[in-house]
This record gives structure tokens, C-alpha cells and sequence, in this order.
């Protein structure tokens, strides 16, 4: 509706003609109105909230501002994302209209959508697009002049905006939901986007080069979306040209055309995925318009002769090339081998490149390239294929930004070790390898296979299985997540996976749904599916490991689901190149590859995942030469940062963060906790929150000190170091838990997915995180009937540790009024106003924590007696909560008397429960109609008529709180 207008029919001259309607003038962004309004006043659902700024244009809400303050240390930008969630559950009209949100503390700012993590809202970098503000202007100003100008919020709402569709399985029931996903460009891909659009203009005009230019963006840092953005926004600069995305590789390709597939309403059309030749002929010969999907070698001729046929003349085709630098060289003619029939010697034929085939079939197309690595210095084709380089965002940046995560590289090939043939051959093999382990010609091929053997030989295979599950099982106990291991061979990959399954056999299931183990790659009819005594040397592929596209697909699914039982995966080729599994974390690699390809599969473990804290690659075949070159050429190339960093810088920083810790509890022995029983376990957990509850910001530095150590053990793991330190670790987190048990917000659910992805390695005497589980501990017996009972109020006055009785009653406290929120609204709100007063007195140092102790007390002490009035009154929960609202009125009370007040209230909750509806709340005739009675209840009554607005006020969100109550149980 905003990016494409509303479709309207217009009456002229006698006759109805379809027009469009729109509600923002992207043309001219200075002709609309903007309005910024602070503390804009939201109602809804017996709900006020005041969002600290909403951006409007021509009066729709398209922006919520939340701003802390900076002088608060409490008040940070996670914070201000908190308050945006409630907004979204407590006020979701404000939201039907909105592009995004920003969430700043007022140095530090981010933005992103209703539908994005914490970990996805991002940093406006740059004011002008052409350099990186400096660091002493704040994230603010920076995305307020950058990111909130008028002409660029216009252009990011219509242009840079995508839903995407994922699948969510819930692990308790295990039932599979579709839910929609928001996403808005960063500011890297808006400005590539925006400068590769001019650069094809410029290109594909009248005398224009036809060279676009090259993209480099890191992978994993949102490539394939920038190409969504980018065919977005041609299609309506260039008057609906023909776009054409190639690739080299069939999985790609799909890949690819899934994510253009998902944003078919931005793109405005489809893609089509091209089939055959002939079925690419077809899409080509067209007038204009359409976006082509297709890998570069159906353009090779079908007759193997040096042309292809003319597709089209036509100047306004673009050719998108994905990984530019790969397959799209070649004009230059070379004499290669024929074959005759049945694949004979046939003399010799003359043959290009597919850069020649693809011009001949669209001679006059633009051409730009995406890559995710940079082009080799070397590399005179690219240029002349491409032109330069249009943009670059490199892995320094993208890891700065949040866009992806540090990647480290383990080295385990003496675990495994190959003879001394193997590694001569490995030597030999490297220089007449292509980028992705394949053999360039006989001679390689010949050792490729002596090579394979020795890679692929049993004994080795069964230290290999025995290494990656120990080592995945470990990194398991740390934090959630997948892993892949890259086989040379499809012969290998099936004999690893029977090596591992022997170790693990319930990790095996036939059934593509099931099984935590799976073998992904293609197969040929000529593969067997047993062993044939006649033929013994034939590869044997089991009718489980042969997947066809739909198959892959189901798999690829499964992997992407944190949620599945799909934790590993071996393959040789796919999934290598385009592969986005934010939650794979750790890379095995037991194959030969270099260059352009090794960086490519590296870089699947460096996605952001909630708060994984790095990706892991372990070579297991001696890839450490490769890797050094492939960062030589990157560096060379102006990339900055290293694409992989050794696991011992991990563990250096690890060993660093944990003496920062250790300080933090100097003085306060800790070591035995392993070595003691369960209750004092949990009361050295209780003695130890106590410890730094008593610290200045104790509570804030340690779990701010903690959560890093806990994401570099989870890096530094299984190195041994790392493990010896296991127990110390296993402690400290789990005070942390305890600590973040303490947050008063109520808002579990949420924090569970941001807190941390890692797992507390404690024993399961304390893995337990309920409040009520420190009862014991503390020597306090929980109480049968309410936590605030007037015995279990004096045991927590009585507690030893009293700051930890503070953060014990605070949280109850809190707990309690939300309960009460929910049925009695006036309650609820006089008691968390009274606990909020004496929270911040407290926290402005205006009392002692005794003295904040004893107002926590006697809070509880009123709620435990107001919760005892209804039943005086003989009133039932509903009826008491119409009789508190209409009791806020103190005159109204000293008129009317307890007795009719009761009657009034009665009366008032039984009408209401027999005119609630499931949608009433929503209808402006229902919400009159209920006025009404309201009204003529309280004139029946003699109700005091200058208090009745007031009191139809308060009884009408009454109503509405009780309503979705009703509807609900």
C-alpha cells in the first residue's frame, strides 16, 4: 500500500478506468508533510503508553523512536529495545503502518524492524553514503542526518524493505509454524545498492561502457539481499528492464531464486527459473520486463561449435553475475579435445569461454558483478568483464557492525594423521588444483585419486568419526548449534557417515524428517545402492543419501531450524557457496580447497545467531597454506581484517576475561563448590550473589563480565585449556543466572532468547533457575498457601544476606502486582506505583537497604490485606474489581456507603460479562452501548452524577482488562 499505491477506479469520460492512489509522493519527498511528535499519546486495550518520538509522514506512523537517557547507566539501548516489544504487545495498532524502529541511549543508536532480534538492529554508519562518520559524532546524529533525511526514508520505505517467510517449530509440541519476517537494507547494502543502480545507468546508457562494475561485499554480510534491493530498484529506474541472475552452480541457483522468490511483492513480478535451453530462449525473447534465473552453462552450445545463437538485440537487459570472478571469463578462442559419440577421441575443436556464448546470445546486455571475495590483483578479467570495483564492505567492517561474527580456525590434522604419501601427494596435488579440490588435468586427476584413497582409507576414517563427534559433543555441552563436515569425495562422505553412525547409531534414521545425521549431495543412476560382488569397486550410494531437489530442500529446512534434530551434515559440494545457517557454528574440513572456494566455506559459520560468539573451522587434511595465501590475495585486494583468526587467540582472551572475573570475587572462596554436596552448593551460590550484590554495581558489572566469559569459552572449547577451566566457568554462570533471575520486568520469555545461546555447564543440582529454589538454601521454608504469608515475610526480614532479601522481594513483588494487573486494573496500578516510588528512593540513595527492606514489607502486607477485602465484601474477583474502580472516588464512597457501592459493582459485572464479545473492545457501537448501561447503572444508584465520567472511564478499561480475560479462559 505505501511502496505501490492503493488501486482506485476513476469515472472520465463516461467511462471507469483503474488508477492508483498514492498515499506518499516518492517523487518529490519534500511535497509530503513530516511530522516528528514527542511523547505521542497511544491508547489501546485499557493501555496508555507515550512512545518518545513517532515520526509521521502525511499522517501514517512510520517510525517509534524509544531514547534513554545517557547519563543513566541503567538505561541502555537493550532497554530502550525492551520498551519497543511492549509497545508491539500492549499498543500493536501504532505498528500496522510502521517501516521501522530506532533505539538509542542517546550516543548509541540502532535500527530495525517489528520482526528483528536485538542482535539485528544496526548502526546508521555514514551521513553521506561516500565515508564512514568519525567516532566523536554520536550513533544518533549520525542516523538522524544519515538514515531519517527525508528523501532517504522515503527511498528506504519504497525500495529497501522485504518479508521473508520462515519456519518456527516449538520445542515443546513440536508443532512447525510459518511466520513472517521483516527486513530493512543496513546501511552498507542501501548505499551499494543505490550507487550500483547510477553506475548501470551509466552503463546501459546509449554510448555506455556495459560494464556496471563489481560489488564486494563480505559473505554473510546480506549479498543476496542487496540483489534483491538492487533488481528492486532498477526495475523502476530503467523502465522495466529484463534482469538476468547467473550463476555457476545448480545449488546456488536455487538458493538464490528462493530469496528473489520471497520478495516477489518488492520486485513486483515473479522470478522464473530457467529449465533448459530452450526453456531460456523462451524467457529471453521477450519485449522487456521479467528477471531470469539461470546457471552460465546453458549458454554453452548444444552443438559444442564456437557460437551461440542470437537471443536478443535489446539494450535494457542487465546481467546480474553471482561470485563474478568464477565462471563469467572467456572470450578468447582455444583448441580443446572433441569427442565423438560415446565420448571417443574425435580430433581437435576450437571453444571460448562462457563470457563469449553469453554475448553472443545478448550482445548489447549491462553487466555487473556480486562477489563475497575480493578479485585476485592479478586478475585482468574481472575488469575487463565487470568494470571496477562500485563498493566494498569487508570483514574488518562487517564484524564491527554486528553484521557477522569473528571466525576461528582449529587445526586437528595431527589427530589424524595421513602417512607420509599423503601428505607428499598434498604438496603435489595443491598447485594443479582448481579453487574447489577439483583436478585440473590427468596428471592431477591421477593423484587425485591416489590421494583420495589415502584420505578415504578405514582406519583413518574411524579416527576421523571418532575426533568430530568428541569434538562436536563438547561443543555441544557449551552452546546450541549445528556443524558441517566437508568430505573429498561422495565414496568418503558415505563411508564417514557408517563410521560415525557406529559411534552414534541413534543419530540414523532413513527417514529424510528424522535422524540427526545427514549426508547432502547428488547422485548418478550409475552409482549402486549396495555393494556388487561382480563390480566391487563401483561407488555404492544408499537409497537414504540420495536426495533429489525437493529432498534437499526438506534437509535444507531442517538445517536451518534451531529447533530440529538435524545437528550435522556432511557434503562435498553443496552447501559451500550461498548457505545461510545463522546457527551452524562450527565447519569440519577434510578437503582440499583454496582460493575463492575456501573462503566461500568458511565463511557459512559466520552469520550472527542470537548471541553465538564465533564461528569454528577445523582442518583435519592440512588447509593452513591455502588459507594463508586466500588472506594474502584478500589483503592485497584493500580487504581489511582476517577472515580467520587461530583458537588460541580465543583462549588468550579467555584466560584474560577470567582473571577480570576472579578479581571481582577476591576475598571470597569458591573452588570447593564441585567438591560439596547439593545445599551447600546452593548456599555458596546464595553467599556468592550476596558477595557481589554488596559491590558497587556489582550486579551490572558481573553479568556484564560474566556473559563475555561464558562467549569465549564457548569459542575456546574443547581446547584443553579451555576444559580445565570448565568447573570455574560453570560457576560463574551460574550466579549469573541467578542474578538475571532477579530482573523485575517479568518479561522471561523475551530475555530467554537474547540472554545468552550458551548452556550453563553446571550439575544439575543448580541448573535450576526458579526463585523458590534459593528457599532452602537460605534457610527459609517456602510457604504452602502465598509467598506472602506473614511467617514468610518474617523469614525473608530475618535473612542473613540483605541484599539478596532486597532482589528477593523486589522480584515476588513484582510478580504479584502483574498477576493482579491482569484482573484488577485500579489495584494493580496504586501497587506498582507505590513499589516504583520506593524503588527509585531507594536507588537515589534515599534509603538503606533495611529501610527499602521494610517499605518492600509493607507493600506486600497491603496487597496480602486488599486480597482479603473481597472476600469481606463477599464480592467475587470481578465484582471487586468494578468495586475498586468505582471507589477511586473518595466522595463518591462517604455518599453511597460500602453496601450500595457492592450492589452497583454486582450489577455492573454481570452486564458486562453478558455483552462481552471476542471483539467488542474494538467496536465503537458495543463500547457506547456498554457507556450506556454503565450510565444508567450508576443513575439507578444515586451515584454522585460530577464523578460519573471519571467513573465510566475507569470502569470501561475495567471491562476491557476483564473482557480479554473472559475470552481468553
Amino acid at each position: 500500500m505505501l511502496a505501490e499505491g492503493v488501486p482506485v477506479t476513476v469515472q472520465g469520460d463516461g467511462q471507469e478506468r483503474g488508477e492508483r492512489a498514492w498515499l506518499v509522493d516518492f517523487q518529490n519527498p519534500d511535497d509530503n508533510e513530516f511530522l516528528a511528535v514527542n511523547q505521542f499519546t497511544v491508547v489501546e486495550h485499557n493501555q496508555k503508553k507515550r512512545p518518545d518520538v513517532v515520526l509521521f509522514v502525511n499522517g501514517m506512523p512510520l517510525v517509534v523512536i524509544e531514547l534513554k537517557n545517557p547519563a543513566d547507566e541503567h538505561a541502555t539501548v537493550r532497554k530502550a529495545y525492551d520498551q519497543i516489544q511492549t509497545y508491539k504487545a500492549v499498543i500493536p495498532s501504532l505498528f500496522y503502518y510502521n517501516a521501522f524502529c530506532v533505539v538509542s541511549d542517546g550516543l548509541e543508536a540502532r535500527a530495525g524492524t517489528i520482526s528483528s532480534a536485538f542482535s539485528r538492529f544496526q548502526a546508521w554508519k555514514t551521513i553521506d553514503g561516500k565515508k564512514e562518520s568519525s567516532g566523536h559524532v554520536s550513533q544518533l546524529e549520525v542516523l538522524i542526518r544519515g538514515m531519517l533525511n527525508r528523501a532517504t526514508l522515503l527511498d528506504l520505505i519504497r525500495n529497501f524493505i522485504v518479508f521473508e517467510k520462515e519456519k518456527k517449530t516449538d520445542a515443546k509440541t513440536g508443532l512447525t509454524q510459518i511466520e513472517t519476517v521483516k527486513k530493512i537494507a543496513a546501511y552498507h547494502q542501501y548505499h551499494a545498492v543505490n550507487k550500483a543502480v547510477e553506475s548501470t545507468r551509466r552503463a546501459a546508457a546509449e554510448k555506455g561502457s556495459r560494464k556496471a562494475g563489481v560489488v564486494w561485499h563480505t559473505q554473510g554480510s546480506g549479498k543476496s539481499l542487496s540483489m534483491v534491493f538492487y533488481a528492486a530498484k532498477l526495475i523502476r529506474d530503467l523502465d522495466n528492464p529484463t534482469i538476468v541472475v547467473i550463476t555457476d552452480r545448480n545449488d546456488l541457483d536455487q538458493q538464490l531464486f528462493d530469496t528473489f522468490a520471497a520478495s516477489a511483492g518488492l520486485l513486483g513480478q515473479p522470478p522464473a527459473q530457467a529449465e533448459s535451453r530452450e526453456h531460456l530462449k523462451s524467457l529471453l525473447r521477450v519485449a522487456s520486463g521479467g528477471i531470469v534465473f539461470t546457471t552460465i552453462q546453458k549458454f554453452f552450445p548444444e552443438d559444442g561449435g564456437p557460437a551461440y545463437n542470437r537471443l536478443s538485440e535489446r539494450r535494457n537487459i542487465v546481467v546480474i553475475a553471482d561470485e563474478a570472478h568464477r565462471t563469467q571469463y572467456g572470450l578468447k578462442a582455444r583448441i580443446v579435445d572433441a569427442r565423438a559419440r560415446g565420448g571417443k577421441p574425435g580430433g581437435k575443436r576450437v571453444a571460448y569461454g562462457f563470457a563469449k556464448y553469453l554475448r553472443d546470445a545478448i550482445p548489447n546486455a549491462t553487466y555487473i558483478g556480486f562477489t563475497g571475495t575480493p578479485v585476485e590483483s592479478a586478475d585482468i578479467n574481472t575488469p575487463a568483464i565487470f568494470g571496477d570495483y562500485i563498493d566494498v564492505y569487508d570483514i574488518a567492517q562487517s564484524v564491527e557492525d554486528g553484521a557477522t561474527v569473528r571466525i576461528y580456525f582449529e587445526s586437528r590434522l595431527a589427530r589424524v594423521n595421513l602417512t607420509a604419501e599423503g601428505r607428499r601427494l598434498i604438496e603435489e596435488f595443491e598447485s594443479g588444483m582448481a579453487d574447489d579440490g577439483a583436478p585440473e588435468n590427468q596428471r592431477a586427476r591421477a593423484r587425485w585419486t591416489k590421494l583420495e584413497a589415502i584420505v578415504g582409507h578405514p582406519e583413518r576414517l574411524k579416527n576421523l568419526a571418532r575426533d568430530i563427534v568428541t569434538h562436536y559433543e563438547q561443543r555441544a555441552e557449551v552452546f546450541d548449534g549445528k556443524a558441517m563436515i566437508v568430505a573429498m569425495s561422495r565414496r568418503i562422505a558415505v563411508a564417514l557417515y557408517d563410521e560415525i553412525i557406529a559411534l552414534r547409531p541413534q543419530w540414523h534414521s532413513e527417514d529424510p524428517n528424522l535422524g540427526v545425521l545427514k549426508v547432502v549431495m547428488t547422485s548418478s543412476s550409475s552409482d549402486k545402492m549396495e555393494l556388487d560382488p561382480e563390480d566391487p569397486d563401483s561407488l555404492v550410494i544408499p537409497a537414504h543419501h540420495r536426495t533429489n531437489k525437493e529432498g534437499r530442500r526438506l534437509l535444507s529446512d531442517r538445517m536451518k531450524d534451531p529447533q530440529d534434530a538435524l545437528k550435522l551434515v556432511i557434503v562435498r559440494d553443496m552447501w559451500l557457496t550461498g548457505f545461510d545457517v545463522p546457527c551452524l557454528h562450527t565447519l569440519y574440513i577434510d578437503k582440499l580447497m583454496k582460493g575463492h572456494s575456501l573462503m566461500q566455506a568458511i565463511a557459512r559459520v559466520n552469520r550472527v545467531f542470537v548471541d553465538k560468539p564465533g564461528g569454528l573451522v577445523v582442518d583435519y587434511i592440512g588447509i593452513g597454506n591455502a588459507l594463508k595465501e586466500a588472506l594474502a590475495f584478500y589483503a592485497n585486494s584493500g580487504g581489511k581484517g582476517d577472515p580467520a583468526e587461530t583458537q588460541a587467540r580465543a583462549l588468550d582472551l579467555l584466560l584474560e576475561k577470567i582473571e577480570v572475573v576472579r578479581q571481582m570475587f577476591h576475598g571470597f572462596e569458591y573452588m570447593h563448590f564441585f567438591s560439596v554436596g547439593i545445599a551447600e552448593r546452593l548456599s555458596l551460590i546464595l553467599r556468592a550473589e550476596e558477595f557481589v550484590l554488596a559491590q558497587q554495581q556489582g550486579k551490572e558489572r558481573f553479568i556484564k563480565e560474566a556473559t563475555v566469559l561464558s562467549q569465549l569459552f564457548a569459542l575456546s572449547v574443547p581446547h584443553e585449556d579451555a576444559l580445565a577451566l570448565a568447573d570455574e566457568v560453570a560457576f560463574f554462570q551460574a550466579v549469573r543466572a541467578r542474578l538475571l533471575k532477579f530482573e523485575g520486568d517479568g518479561n522471561g520469555a523475551e530475555k530467554k532468547g537474547y540472554e545468552t545461546a550458551i548452556r550453563q555447564i553446571v550439575n544439575q543440582a543448580v541448573e535450576s533457575t526458579e526463585v523458590v529454589d534459593i528457599f532452602d538454601a537460605a534457610g527459609i521454608k517456602k510457604p504452602d498457601i502465598s509467598l506472602l504469608s506473614e511467617e514468610f515475610l518474617q523469614e525473608v526480614k530475618g535473612m542473613q544476606h540483605k541484599n539478596l532479601a532486597l532482589e528477593l522481594l523486589r522480584k515476588i513483588l513484582n510478580d504479584e502486582i502483574k498477576v493482579r494487573l491482569k484482573l484488577n486494573i485500579t489495584q494493580g496500578k496504586n501497587l506498582l506505583e507505590m513499589l516504583e516510588a520506593s524503588i527509585k528512593k531507594y536507588q537515589n540513595n534515599l534509603l538503606t537497604t533495611a529501610e527499602i527492606i521494610e517499605e518492600l514489607l509493607a507493600i506486600a502486607r497491603q496487597i496480602r490485606a486488599e486480597d482479603g477485602l473481597a472476600e469481606k465484601l463477599s464480592l467475587t474477583n470481578d465484582e471487586f474489581a468494578f468495586y475498586t474502580a468505582l471507589e477511586v472516588n473518595d466522595s463518591a464512597v462517604a455518599v453511597l456507603g460500602d453496601e450500595t457501592l457492592r450492589s452497583i459493582a454486582r450489577e455492573i459485572a454481570d452486564k458486562v460479562r453478558k455483552n462481552a464479545t471476542i471483539d467488542w473492545t474494538l467496536k465503537e457501537s458495543a463500547r457506547a452501548k456498554l457507556m450506556v448501561i454503565v450510565r444508567r447503572t450508576l443513575n439507578k444508584y444515586g451515584y454522585p452524577p460530577d464523578k460519573q465520567q471519571k467513573a465510566i472511564d475507569t470502569v470501561l478499561k475495567q471491562a476491557e482488562v476483564l473482557a480479554d480475560y473472559w475470552v481468553e479462559h
